[in-house]
C-alpha cells in the first residue's frame, strides 16, 4: 500500500489527538478542509485508519498488575488453536493476544488488580484448559509504548530473496 506525504503527515496527525476537529487537522498538514476530509475517508476505507479509541489508564481502572503470559497449546490443531485465540480475547483480563511461532504459540497480555489475581488467571483460568499445555508468566514492570507509528517509506523496506530467486 502505497501512502504519500500528505497521508503521513495526517496519520502522525491524528495518531497524537484522533479526536482533533478536520479543520484542525487540515490546518496542521496544510490542505483544505476538504482535501483533509477526503483523504481520512481514503484512508479508512483502504483499511489504514482501523478506529479512534480511548487510551485509558490500567492503574485507573484498578488493573495494576500487568504480566505477559507465554502459552503452549497441544496437540496444536488449528481447531485448538482458533478455540483458544477466540476464548482468551474474550477474557476480562486480557488486554491483548499475540499469535507466536517458535516453542509458544501465544503471548498473552493481561491486566488484574493484584498478583492474587494474577496467579487465580493463570492456575484457575488458563491451566483448566484441556488444551494448554504449559504456560509462563513475566510481570511487566513498566509498560512503555511509541506515542505513533511510522509507515515504512517505499523503496526502504529489504525484501527476501527466496533460495532459487523466487
Amino acid at each position: 500500500m502505497v501512502l504519500d506525504e500528505l497521508d503521513r503527515a495526517i496519520l502522525r496527525e491524528l495518531q497524537k489527538d484522533a479526536r482533533m476537529t478536520n479543520r484542525d487537522l487540515a490546518a496542521a498538514v496544510g490542505v483544505a478542509p476538504s482535501t483533509s476530509l477526503e483523504r481520512v475517508r481514503a484512508l479508512r476505507e483502504r483499511g489504514v485508519v482501523r478506529g479512534y479509541r480511548a487510551e485509558v489508564s490500567l492503574d485507573a481502572l484498578g488493573r495494576h498488575v500487568q504480566a505477559m503470559i507465554s502459552v503452549r497449546i497441544r496437540p496444536p490443531s488449528r481447531h485448538n488453536i482458533e478455540a483458544f485465540r477466540e476464548w482468551v480475547a474474550r477474557l476480562p483480563e486480557t488486554v491483548g493476544v499475540f499469535v507466536t511461532s517458535g516453542n509458544k504459540d501465544f503471548l498473552v497480555h493481561v491486566a488484574v488488580p493484584d498478583t492474587d489475581a494474577l496467579y487465580g488467571f493463570v492456575i484457575d483460568r488458563l491451566t483448566q484448559r484441556p488444551e494448554v499445555a504449559d504456560v509462563e508468566t513475566s510481570v511487566v514492570y513498566e509498560h512503555l509504548r511509541a506515542p505513533a507509528v511510522e509507515p515504512v517509506r517505499p523503496g526502504t523496506a529489504r525484501t527476501r530473496r527466496r533460495p532459487g530467486g523466487g
